[in-house]
């Protein structure tokens, strides 16, 4: 997926918190890169849920506790 390593790494680097709203902020900034993301609520609920666990993921290895 084009920009999300950059996304996430702008997010940390801004310091924000892995919570539901961040998960929406990835999804936007994703769209805003010409990334396809659907339409479906039921569809983008998921794709929240998978990059909001990215994300978190991706804050642990930063903070080095991973």
């Amino acid at each position: 997926m084009f920009g999300l390593d950059q996304i996430m790494a702008d997010l940390c680097s801004e310091d924000r918190k892995a919570d539901n709203e961040i998960a929406e902020e990835i999804i936007k900034r994703l769209e805003a890169r010409n990334n396809y993301i659907p339409s479906s609520e039921r569809i983008r609920r998921e794709y929240a849920y998978v990059l909001l666990k990215e994300y978190r993921s991706y804050i642990k290895e930063r903070s080095g506790s991973g």
